[in-house]
C-alpha cells in the first residue's frame, strides 16, 4: 500500500518533521493546514503506525518517523535532481545547477565568480548551498561541491584546484591596544577566536599548532563567517584565508612563518553529469575563478 503513495505526502512529512507543526509545514510548502494534516494522516494509515506524537509543544517525531526521515530526504534529493535535469534539456544554456561550498567560500569568494557566469549565461539558475557539511554528490543533494578535502566516493569527477593559504590575523586597533604577538607562546595572552565543536580540521590544526585548541579560544563559534566577522570587528586574533584578509586594509597578518595552513581545495561532481553542458560550464567557471582567487592571494 505504501508503494502507491505519491511524493507529496513524504514532502509534507519532512516539512512537519522540520517545522514541528502542521501550520509551520503548511507555510513552508504553500499549502493549507488541513491539507498538511491529511497528508500526515494518509502516511500514518499506510504504515499502520503514528509518525508524530501530538503535544502542546507541537508534533514530536516517533521512532518510526526518525527511521523514515533519511529515506524521505533521499527522495527529496532525487526529485530535486530530476527537476534540475528536466529544466536543462535542449541546446540553450539554461536550467538549474546546485552548488555547495563552505560558508566563507560561499560568502566571500564565489559571488563575483557567479556574477561573471550569469553575465555570460543569463538563463542559468545557480542554487548556492553555503554549508560546512559535506553534501552527498552520489545522492545528488548537489550537482557540484567545492571541498577542502579530497573526495572519497567513487563515481565522482574530481579536480584539484590548489592550496588556499590561511593564517592568523587581527585588526589594527586590537593590536594597538594589546600588542602584536612575537612568538606562538605570546598568543596565550590574547583573545583567540576559534571553533566551538572539535572537528577533524581543528584536530589536524592542533596537531601542528598545539595552542590552537578549544580551551584556548576566548570567542567560540562553529560558523567560519562569524569568526571572520569577529576578526574584522577587532574582537581578537583568528584564522582567516590570506586572500580574504588582503581585501581589508585594517587586518594584519601575524606570525606568518610560524603559523600557516594550506587548505587543499577540490571540486567534484557526479560522473553522470560529465556530458551535461550546463553543469560542465558551471564546473569550469568555478574552477577558473577559484584558481584566479588562489593566484591573486599568493601575489605580493
Amino acid at each position: 500500500m505504501a508503494s502507491n503513495l505519491n511524493w507529496e505526502l513524504y514532502r509534507t512529512f519532512l516539512a512537519v518533521f522540520t517545522e514541528g507543526s502542521l501550520s509551520g509545514a503548511a507555510r513552508a510548502l504553500g499549502i493549507t493546514q488541513p491539507t498538511a494534516g491529511r497528508h500526515v494522516a494518509a502516511l500514518e494509515a499506510a504504515f499502520g503506525q503514528p509518525l508524530f506524537t501530538r503535544s502542546p509543544a507541537g508534533f514530536l517525531p516517533t521512532e518510526a518517523a526518525r527511521t523514515l526521515r533519511g529515506y524521505a530526504e533521499s527522495m527529496r534529493s532525487t526529485a530535486a535532481a530530476l527537476e534540475r535535469a528536466a529544466t536543462g534539456q535542449g541546446d540553450a544554456m539554461r536550467g538549474v545547477v546546485r552548488v555547495s561550498a563552505s560558508e566563507v567560500v560561499s560568502v566571500e569568494v564565489l559571488p563575483p565568480i557567479l556574477a561573471a557566469l550569469r553575465r555570460e549565461h543569463p538563463q542559468l539558475v545557480v542554487e548556492l548551498v553555503p554549508s560546512n557539511r559535506v553534501q552527498d554528490l552520489l545522492q545528488r543533494e548537489v550537482d557540484i561541491a567545492v571541498r577542502m578535502t579530497p573526495p572519497q566516493q567513487d563515481g565522482l569527477i574530481a579536480r584539484r584546484i590548489g592550496d588556499i593559504e590561511a593564517g592568523l590575523h587581527a585588526r589594527d586597533d586590537y593590536l594597538a591596544e594589546h600588542g602584536a604577538p612575537q612568538t606562538l607562546a605570546d598568543l596565550m595572552q590574547h583573545a583567540l577566536i576559534g571553533f566551538d565543536t572539535v572537528t577533524p580540521f581543528v584536530r589536524e590544526a592542533s596537531r601542528h599548532f598545539p595552542f590552537w585548541k578549544r580551551e584556548a579560544f576566548a570567542l567560540r563559534t562553529d560558523s567560519d563567517v562569524a569568526q571572520l566577522a569577529m576578526i574584522r570587528a577587532g574582537c581578537g586574533i583568528g584564522m582567516c584565508q590570506v586572500g580574504i584578509a588582503k581585501r581589508d586594509a585594517r587586518l594584519r597578518r601575524l606570525l606568518p612563518r610560524e603559523c600557516t595552513i594550506q587548505l587543499t581545495t577540490w571540486m567534484a561532481m557526479h560522473e553522470d553529469l560529465r556530458s551535461n553542458r550546463r553543469c560542465k560550464t558551471v564546473f569550469d567557471a568555478l574552477g577558473q575563478g577559484l584558481e584566479a582567487y588562489i593566484a591573486q592571494a599568493g601575489a605580493s
